[in-house]
């Protein structure tokens, strides 16, 4: 297509009531039309600002497609000169990379996925799972397989309660925990049980993690972005964003790596307790896995009336066990209960009390160890693999289950991505995670993101080779 078409050029049609709907169909069209040639390799699109309003959608759901089309290849963005279709890309009929067997958990034939989320899925204990399974069956009654409580398996709060106490440091009792189908399930609840009037704004960290927006929006809530740096939040620019609530990552901020400083934290609760109906949504979504620091403890457990602190397996276990839940204070429990009890988004009473035997066995707690030891391993390859290429810094590293890693300036990102893609190796630009990608007080320093849990040793180094010689071409903007 000519570089100088109007977006009605692009004959997107994007019907749908939900936001996250609208989003996937915007993606889709924009896939088709680069695959389909009617995008030519390098060919402008229009600004986010003016696509927005030509679809009658929002401007921050139209970043979020173009940086996740930027993270898989399709696009480039350079500033000053917007985004283009990247080069080698346009009027392919078949989705890069080219097919081969697949290695990744998505299964979507990449030779290296440093896409991060899962955690090593060979390494679930399938035999004491199933082991805790068979004990659930056996000793479930009658009436406990009926219809169950909204606020959970009493058996897996208490343990949880008791967990979470002992290990994070969590001031909280069984009848505070409420059982969700993961945190993203349990955040888009929350969302839509406090927060779906559209008259509060939620803050959230920038760069972090796109698909609580995606939640937050999906269930009417207005979207703030507050700048994160090596200490976490920027608390004081908080302050001034008008927001109700704020959603952090403060134990290994996600992507960054940043721990929440004990300055930070101190500021953070004075903010929540500075005006009634403020509150704090604690993501605490890989905590226990650390490698070169102490342990450090929740801010539910400093606030507990002030912060809804939520987990899940998924790091832990599996993504696909669908377990999570929230520490919800007192005064939210009632609203929490009833849109858990009106949209049965529960799971299985099996999975819930398994996971409270893992817990009361203490298995858990091993399984816990076993992994940090397992991920440190792997974490260690990475850095030494890593250190090979000049002009690169590495974030974010004495925890969790990803790495940041900072690409010299000048480094085009987006050519990056797409030339690694083309060799079968998927790496997250930095850029998808972020949320005011123009804001000019907001630098857009290129990095991308490294999920390592979830890959053997073999494909870690692989992977890592074809960042170093990707990054040895020029791959300037």
């Amino acid at each position: 297509m000519s570089k100088n078409r109007t977006t009605s050029d692009l004959l997107l049609e994007l019907d749908g009531r939900h936001e996250r709907s609208r989003r996937e169909r915007l993606l889709g069209a924009l896939r088709d039309g680069i695959r389909s040639g009617r995008l030519d390799a390098g060919a402008a699109l229009p600004s986010t600002r003016s696509l927005a309003a030509d679809l009658g959608l929002s401007r921050g759901l139209v970043v979020d497609a173009y940086d996740q089309l930027v993270a898989e290849g399709y696009l480039v963005s350079r500033q000053g000169s917007g985004t283009r279709v990247a080069d080698g890309i346009g009027g392919r009929v078949s989705r890069p990379p080219p097919p081969s067997p697949p290695s990744s958990p998505s299964g979507r034939g990449w030779r290296v996925d440093f896409e991060p989320g899962n955690p090593d899925l060979a390494a679930f204990p399938r035999s004491r799972w199933a082991s805790a399974i068979r004990a659930a069956a056996a000793e479930l009654t009658d009436a406990e397989l009926a219809y169950r409580d909204a606020e959970g398996d009493e058996a897996l709060r208490i343990e949880l309660a008791d967990y979470l106490g002992r290990v994070r440091g969590a001031d909280c009792r069984a009848e505070d925990v409420r059982i969700v189908g993961g945190f993203t399930n349990g955040l888009g609840l929350l969302g839509r049980a406090l927060w779906a009037d559209g008259n509060t704004t939620v803050a959230v960290e920038d760069p972090g993690p796109y698909v609580q927006r995606d939640n937050l929006r999906a269930a009417g809530a207005g979207i703030t972005p507050v700048r994160v740096d090596t200490e976490g939040v920027l608390v004081d620019r908080l302050s001034g964003s008008g927001a109700d609530v704020v959603i952090v990552t403060p134990a290994h901020q996600y992507p960054t790596g940043a721990v929440l400083s004990p300055a930070r934290r101190a500021e953070l609760i004075d903010w929540a307790v500075a005006s009634p109906g403020r509150l704090i949504v604690e993501d605490d979504y890989d905590a226990e896995f650390r490698y070169d620091r102490s342990p450090i403890g929740s801010v539910q457990g400093l606030a507990p009336d002030r912060v809804v602190m939520g987990g899940s397996v998924s790091k832990s276990l599996l993504p696909s066990l669908g377990i999570g839940w929230l520490v919800v204070p007192p005064g939210l429990a009632e609203p929490v209960t009833d849109r858990i009890r009106t949209e049965h988004l529960r799971p299985s009473i099996f999975d819930q009390r398994a996971l409270a035997r893992l817990l009361s066995t203490g298995r858990y707690d091993r399984h816990i160890r076993t992994m940090r030891a397992a991920y440190q391993a792997k974490r260690d390859l990475l850095l030494e693999a890593l250190a090979a290429i000049d002009g690169i810094e590495v974030a974010g590293v004495s925890a969790g289950l990803q790495v940041l890693v900072w690409l010299p300036d000048g480094v085009d990102v987006g050519a990056v991505v797409a030339r690694a893609a083309a060799d079968g190796v998927r790496i997250p630009d930095l850029a998808r995670y972020r949320v005011a990608t123009d804001d000019p007080s907001h630098p857009a320093r290129p990095g991308v993101v490294i999920g390592y849990a979830h890959l053997t040793s073999a494909q870690i180094a692989d992977g890592v080779d074809v960042i170093g010689a990707v990054l040895a071409t020029d791959v300037t903007g």
